[in-house]
């Protein structure tokens, strides 16, 4: 690990300030991502800001028909929140089936969402709900927000605030997971909402994607049989030492029939 400055501001506007767009500090949420990337030398910021103790980014409220998640709240208080439990269960349950114990109690959905592993579990979510990702600039919606592999729009110095998610009971993830690190070989968020039938892929390889053929036909009115002969965006899937991208494709099938059948019980 190289050296650094490590600093704790007090509030979200000192935080911006210490990630000055000119230099090269980085932000410091729960930390699962960036200190074993740090602990390998994979990256040497001059500055850690570490940004999980602000109260300007905690908190679990509902907004009218949504259910707003600040940015440093922890995946095992978003899986045990009374609020997401009963306003949207699926991503509750989502939150907790992410790593293990340890990594439930550190890990934070900004951080995660921010960070845009290609496995992980809420980009998933958002973008099968179209939540809303508030920052200190903007409000973006998942679709623009999401870019590729590691990706989003996030200009330097731009902190993720908070997560809008509209209110939904009919939704349902689904994940294989990799047995050792509990990421997603292939996870699965399905939802029905007003404006219909939405499914969110990751693990796939190159970022999270809806696969809107089976969208399409699941809104004609046919079943999760159909999903056998769907296409499926083969660019979107990768091959490494945990699946080949066929095998991948086979387990997107099989785990998207799993969770519309979970919706529809």
């Amino acid at each position: 690990m190289y050296e650094f400055i490590y600093s704790r501001p007090a509030t979200v506007v000192e935080a911006e300030a210490l990630l000055d767009p000119n230099g090269d500090a980085t932000a410091l949420s729960g930390g699962q991502t960036l200190l074993p990337v740090l602990r390998a030398r994979l990256a040497s910021p001059s500055r850690v800001v570490d940004v999980a103790r602000l109260s300007e980014l905690k908190g679990i409220r509902i907004e009218g028909d949504r259910i707003v998640i600040g940015a440093a709240e922890t995946h095992a208080a978003v899986s045990n929140n009374p609020l997401v439990i009963e306003a949207l269960p699926a991503l509750a349950r989502l939150a907790g089936g992410i790593g293990d114990p340890q990594v439930r109690n550190r890990g934070t959905i900004g951080g995660s969402i921010a960070n845009n592993d290609p496995a992980a579990c809420y980009p998933s979510a958002a973008l099968a709900l179209d939540a809303v990702i508030v920052t200190t600039r903007r409000s973006v919606g998942a679709a623009e927000f999401f870019t590729g592999l590691y990706g989003t729009v996030l200009e330097p110095g731009e902190l993720v605030t908070a997560v809008s998610f509209p209110r939904c009971r009919r939704a349902a993830y689904v994940k294989f997971p990799n047995p050792a690190s509990r990421f997603a070989l292939i996870g699965v968020f399905a939802a029905k909402t007003s404006g219909g039938t939405r499914i969110a892929i990751t693990g796939a390889g190159y970022g999270v994607f809806r696969w809107r053929e089976a969208e399409e036909r699941l809104e004609s009115g046919g079943s999760t049989s159909d999903l056998e002969s769907a296409a499926l965006p083969e660019d979107a899937f990768t091959s490494d030492l945990h699946g080949s991208a066929e095998y991948r494709m086979n387990l997107a099938r099989v785990v998207t029939a799993q969770a519309i059948g979970e919706i529809d019980v």
